[in-house]
C-alpha cells in the first residue's frame, strides 16, 4: 500500500511533465510566425480585379480587331483613291494636251479662214471688175457685141470663142467666190468646235481632278485618324495588359500565400493532433494504472485521489477523451453518451460529449459532482480571477448580455481542453479571450 501511495504521488508529477512537454510543443509551434494568410476578402478582391482587367483587355482587344479591320478597309479605299487621283491627273494632262492641240487647230483654222476671206475678197473684186467693164464699155464690147460685130465667119468663130472664154471666166469667178465663202464658214466652224471641245475636256478633267484630290485627302485623313486611334487603343491595351499581368501576379502570390498558410495549418493540425493523441494516451494510461482491475469475482479497485492529485486526475480524464465527437447533451460521469437530437440527426447513433458533459465526466473521477448545465457549473466551487488561473480551473464564455453558453478546462501554459461545437471533436486549444468571463471556478 505504501508503494501504491508513492506511485500516486509521482503520477501527478509525471503527468505534469508530459502535459507540460505537450503544451510546450504547442507553445513553441505557436511562437513560430505562421505564413501570412491573405484572407478570403483579399483573395476575392484580387480575383475581381483580375476579372475586371481581363474584361477590359478583352474589350480593347475587340476594339483593336475592329480597328485592324477598318485599317484594311481604309487602306484599300486610300489605294483606290490614289489610283483615281492618278487617273484623273492623266485625264487632266491629256485634256490639257488636247486643249493645246485644239488651240493649234484653231490657229490653223484661223489661218484658213483668213485665206478664205482673202480669196472671197479677190473673187468679189474680180467679179466687180468684170461686171463694171461689161456695163461701162457698152454692148459691142460685151459678149453680144463681139458676135454682132463679126466681119466674116472666121471672125465670128473667133469672137464666139472669146465670148465663151469671158463666160467661163465669169462663172469661175462666181464659183471661186462661193467656194471661198464655204471654206471660210467651214474653217470658222471647225475652229469654234475645236475650241469648245478642248475647253469642255479641260473643264471636265479639272473638275474630275479636283474631286479626286478631295476624295484622296478625305481618305488619307481617315486612314491617318484610324492609325492614330489604333495606336491609342493599342497603348491602352498594353497598359491594361500590364495591369492584368500585375493583378494576376499579385493574385498568384496571394494564392501561393494561401496554399502555404493552409499547408502550415494542416501541419499544425497534424502536429496538434499528434500531441493531443499522445496526451490522451498518457492520460488514459495513468487512469488505467490508477483504476486497476480487482481480483476475479471482485469489482475494480478505485483509488481515491490523494491531496493535490485530484486536479491532475480531472485533467487526465478530460484529456483521455480528446478526439471524441461533440454531441449536444452528451456525456455523464461514466463517459460519452447519446444526447439531444439536433440538425446533425438522431443522437441514437451518435455518442460523445458537449462542453458541460466533458467537465462533468472529468471531475466525477475526483468525487466532485457537477450540475449538467454550464451556467450552473459556474456557481459551484470557488471563484478566482482569470489572471490567477491554475490547471483544472473551469473557464466560462458568454456573449454580450446573454447567459453563459460554454465551459472549458484550463490545463496550463495558456491552453484549455474543451468539447467545442457540433461537427468538431474534444480538443486542446489556446485559451480564447473573446467572450471569456473575468472569473473562473476552482473546484479542488
Amino acid at each position: 500500500m505504501r508503494r501504491g501511495r508513492t506511485a500516486l504521488r509521482s503520477a501527478p508529477l509525471v503527468c505534469a511533465l508530459v502535459v507540460g512537454a505537450l503544451l510546450a510543443g504547442t507553445a513553441t509551434a505557436a511562437a513560430a510566425p505562421p505564413p501570412t494568410d491573405p484572407g478570403d476578402g483579399a483573395l476575392s478582391r484580387s480575383r475581381t480585379q483580375v476579372t475586371e482587367r481581363a474584361a477590359e483587355v478583352g474589350q480593347l482587344t475587340g476594339r483593336l480587331a475592329e480597328l485592324d479591320a477598318r485599317t484594311d478597309d481604309l487602306q484599300a479605299d486610300l489605294a483606290a483613291r490614289r489610283e483615281d487621283a492618278a487617273s484623273a491627273l492623266d485625264d487632266l494632262t491629256a485634256a490639257q494636251a488636247a486643249a493645246v492641240e485644239a488651240a493649234r487647230r484653231a490657229d490653223e483654222a484661223g489661218v484658213a479662214t483668213d485665206a478664205a476671206s482673202s480669196a472671197v475678197d479677190d473673187a468679189r473684186a474680180r467679179m466687180d471688175v468684170f461686171v463694171s467693164a461689161t456695163y461701162q464699155e457698152g454692148l459691142d464690147t460685151g459678149p453680144f457685141g463681139l458676135l454682132t460685130g463679126a466681119q466674116n465667119p472666121a471672125d465670128l468663130v473667133a469672137r464666139a470663142e472669146y465670148s465663151e472664154i469671158v463666160a467661163r471666166s465669169e462663172l469661175a469667178a462666181r464659183d471661186g467666190l462661193e467656194r471661198a465663202r464655204v471654206a471660210r464658214a467651214n474653217a470658222e466652224s471647225t475652229a469654234k468646235a475645236a475650241r469648245a471641245e478642248a475647253e469642255a475636256r479641260r473643264s471636265a478633267a479639272a473638275a474630275a481632278k479636283q474631286a479626286s484630290d478631295t476624295a484622296l485627302a478625305a481618305a488619307d485623313a481617315a486612314a491617318q485618324e484610324n492609325v492614330r486611334a489604333l495606336a491609342e487603343v493599342d497603348a491602352q491595351r498594353a497598359e491594361v495588359q500590364a495591369q492584368l499581368d500585375a493583378a494576376e501576379a499579385h493574385d498568384s502570390v496571394l494564392h501561393v500565400q494561401r496554399d502555404r498558410f493552409r499547408a502550415w495549418q494542416r501541419q499544425m493540425a497534424a502536429e496538434q493532433a499528434a500531441r493531443e493523441e499522445a496526451a490522451r494516451r498518457e492520460a488514459a494510461d495513468r487512469l488505467a494504472r490508477l483504476d486497476r482491475p480487482g481480483r476475479p469475482g471482485r469489482p475494480p479497485v478505485f483509488t481515491p485521489p490523494l491531496r493535490g492529485g485530484g486536479v491532475q486526475r480531472a485533467i487526465d480524464r478530460a484529456l483521455s477523451q480528446v478526439g471524441v465527437q461533440y454531441v449536444w447533451g452528451g456525456g455523464n460521469g461514466r463517459g460519452p453518451t447519446t444526447g439531444i437530437p439536433d440538425a446533425f440527426g438522431s443522437p441514437l447513433n451518435r455518442i460523445g460529449f458537449d462542453c458541460s458533459g466533458l467537465m462533468l465526466y472529468a471531475y466525477s473521477g475526483t468525487g466532485v459532482a457537477l450540475p449538467r448545465v454550464s451556467r450552473n457549473q459556474f456557481n459551484v466551487g470557488r471563484k478566482v480571477p482569470v489572471s490567477q488561473l491554475r490547471p483544472g480551473d473551469l473557464v466560462f464564455y458568454k456573449r454580450g448580455g446573454r447567459p453563459i453558453h460554454h465551459v472549458a478546462m484550463y490545463i496550463g501554459r495558456g491552453n484549455m481542453v474543451e468539447a467545442p461545437y457540433t461537427g468538431a471533436n474534444v480538443r486542446v486549444v489556446p485559451l480564447r479571450r473573446a467572450g471569456l468571463m473575468p472569473q473562473a471556478t476552482r473546484l479542488i
